[in-house]
């Protein structure tokens, strides 16, 4: 170091030494700073918590005996510091029950004075030791702030994303009903709001997560609701006064399944309003989703005209192989339940 530089060297631990014994406290004062550490003497109780209280100290030494006192008296309060530093028990005796006394009373080792002069090097090495402890748990308190903020900016990242694809997603799905509302009645104009509804689907998801306090699961009781409020608003005309009614048991789910959902239940309700009433017929859909033990079932029924087993799809088909990709997807299958008046499918799926 140049004069004048100032020391650049980290402070040295300090490490206070609470023994009655004064003669025995200079040697284990002495003996730690020759180590390198700065140590302090105490020779009572009270001492000790009053220069624990005005300095600080990153190790204590305690000892068993001080005069009408015993460490023990003074060990909880040491423990009950704000950042209290770790307090390695000195003891005289080899009664186990006071070494055990003492680590249950919050010391983090203990140390016995022996007569074969080893006792000045086994309290250095638990002075390391306890120190060693010390910067093992700042590092590890410090990795997992490091994590939890790591993964509360992804997070925030996340809903940040979810909320530009959401809104995206509504803005291509708002073009689409404009531009379906300038065709006629027809085949086009039907695909256009089918398209449109699928659209809804995926920007209900990510709205949801935006919201949601966990961004990897979807509350299906806000969503199918959320979705069948855009659906009925999407899909209604004055051919298709139908209305939509849902019960949703509360059941979170994780967001590729509520994805796969979802979409099953657009494609379901969207095949409803076509095909469930007679044109000028007012009817409602009803989509469930409940608890069935180890499943979940997902219903979308309607009291329409029905629909037979033999049937074969009305149009291109898109709709049923979409609804059966989806199926696979949450290791389901689409069933169709024939005790119904109209048309009622069903799915079962692991929760």
């Amino acid at each position: 170091m140049s004069e004048g530089e100032p020391d650049q060297s980290p402070p040295k631990k300090r490490v206070l030494v609470i023994e009655d014994d004064a003669g025995l406290r200079r040697l284990v004062t002495r003996d730690l700073e020759r180590a390198g550490y700065e140590a302090a003497g105490a020779e009572s109780c009270a001492e000790g918590l009053e220069k624990l209280a005005s300095q600080r100290f990153d190790v204590v030494a305690l000892d068993h005996f001080l005069g009408g006192e015993t460490g023990l008296d003074i060990l909880p309060a040491i423990r009950s510091l704000p950042e209290a530093p770790p307090v390695i028990y000195v003891t005289g005796t080899e009664d186990g029950r006071v070494a055990i006394a003492a680590l249950k009373a919050g010391a983090s080792d203990y140390v016995i004075k022996d007569v074969a002069g080893e006792f000045h090097a086994l309290l250095r090495a638990s002075v390391a030791h306890a120190l060693e402890q010390v910067e093992m748990r700042r590092l590890k308190e410090a990795a997992e702030r490091a994590v939890v903020e790591a993964r509360d900016r992804a997070e925030t990242l996340l809903r940040e994303v979810n909320h530009r694809v959401g809104n995206s997603l509504q803005l291509v799905s708002a073009f689409m009903h404009l531009q379906s509302s300038t065709l006629p009645d027809g085949p086009a104009r039907d695909m256009m709001r089918e398209t449109e509804a699928r659209i809804l689907a995926i920007a209900q998801i990510h709205r949801r997560l935006y919201t949601s306090a966990d961004v990897r699961a979807v509350d299906m009781d806000e969503y199918l609701s959320g979705l069948a409020e855009e659906l009925e608003s999407s899909l209604r005309t004055p051919d298709r006064p139908h209305r939509i009614a849902v019960k949703v048991e509360p059941v979170k789910m994780a967001t590729d399944r509520a994805v796969s959902l979802g979409v099953i239940v657009t494609e379901l309700v969207t095949n409803a309003f076509k095909y469930a009433y007679p044109s000028g017929a007012e009817g409602e859909v009803r989509v469930r989703l409940a608890r069935d033990g180890a499943l979940l079932a997902l219903s979308v029924e309607d009291d329409g005209v029905g629909m037979s087993e033999a049937a074969k799809p009305v149009g291109t088909g898109l709709g049923q192989k979409i609804v059966g990709a989806m199926a696979a997807s949450i290791q389901s299958r689409v069933e169709r339940d024939a005790s119904t008046r109209g048309t009622r499918i069903v799915l079962a799926f692991p929760a």
